[in-house]
């Protein structure tokens, strides 16, 4: 394993658990009362997962070219690797939900009174601030999970598109990538043609799934929804990211063959 696909998988990882995290935000916002100031905190989170998913293409592009110069295999099994790591850093990012959202609650709390963020990073390692994010720590609640029911108040329809996006998000630069090797004449288009794939996720994204999720946010606190049948909804967020991991592996291949083959006779 080189060194490139090392950091890739580290990369992955911090995209995949940030983005898993960003669930837990809105509870924040209703607890507090302050939901722009959550997701502003948020944000900085957000700035890390960016700036690693600028660095991923790159370099799993670099990748790429090394093999198609030495005559190389097309590293299948660390792209397959990458998409597992996914998988992994959203089962670990839904457990890390609770002592997150306690952790970001005590942030809004506090950045009322500090109204600076390099203020309020400061005041996480004194120890006042390194005492509240170890008392913050907590598992999930097993109800949250035996809650879980299919035969009432299911969002199927919202449940299936998250499944589907998150696995075109998931499986678009890769795969993008991957048809540069299976039509090395033709990378550089292939490779372009993962903005349009990620873009064709994002509408499904902001269409149908963040509008739902706003929706409840604004019913909760408004007391027209309850905050335990929101969080089930969280729940069920999280499950249907984690499905979308899994479907990716699947579709990964099929989808680079195609993307080699749409390069081709464009």
């Amino acid at each position: 394993m080189t060194t490139q696909i090392i950091i890739v998988l580290i990369l992955v990882f911090l995209i995949n658990l940030i983005t898993t995290l960003s669930y837990s935000v809105r509870i924040v916002g209703i607890r507090t009362g302050r939901i722009a100031v959550s997701f502003a905190l948020f944000n900085i989170l957000v700035l890390v997962s960016r700036t690693a998913y600028g660095f991923q293409a790159p370099l799993l592009a670099k990748t790429i070219e090394n093999n198609i110069n030495t005559g190389a295999g097309g590293n299948l099994p660390e792209f397959r690797l990458i998409i597992l790591m996914c998988s992994v850093a959203t089962i670990i990012g839904g457990f890390l939900i609770p002592t997150f959202q306690r952790i970001l609650t005590i942030a809004v709390e506090k950045f009322s009174v500090y109204k600076s963020v390099p203020a309020l990073l400061l005041h996480s390692f004194t120890k006042g601030g390194v005492t509240s994010i170890k008392e913050s720590i907590a598992i999930p609640s097993t109800k949250n999970i035996t809650d879980i029911s299919i035969q009432r108040d299911f969002p199927w329809k919202v449940f299936i598109m998250n499944i589907v996006a998150v696995a075109i998000i998931t499986i678009g630069v890769l795969s993008a990538l991957y048809a540069g090797y299976l039509n090395p004449e033709y990378r550089t288009t292939a490779s372009n043609l993962s903005a349009i794939i990620n873009g064709l996720a994002t509408i499904l994204m902001f269409v149908f799934i963040d509008p739902f999720l706003s929706v409840m946010t604004d019913d909760v606190v408004l007391g027209k929804t309850k905050e335990s049948l929101f969080r089930k909804y969280i729940v069920y967020m999280v499950f249907a990211r984690l499905l979308g991991t899994v479907l990716a592996q699947f579709i990964f291949l099929p989808s680079a063959q195609l993307i080699a083959w749409i390069a081709e006779i464009m």
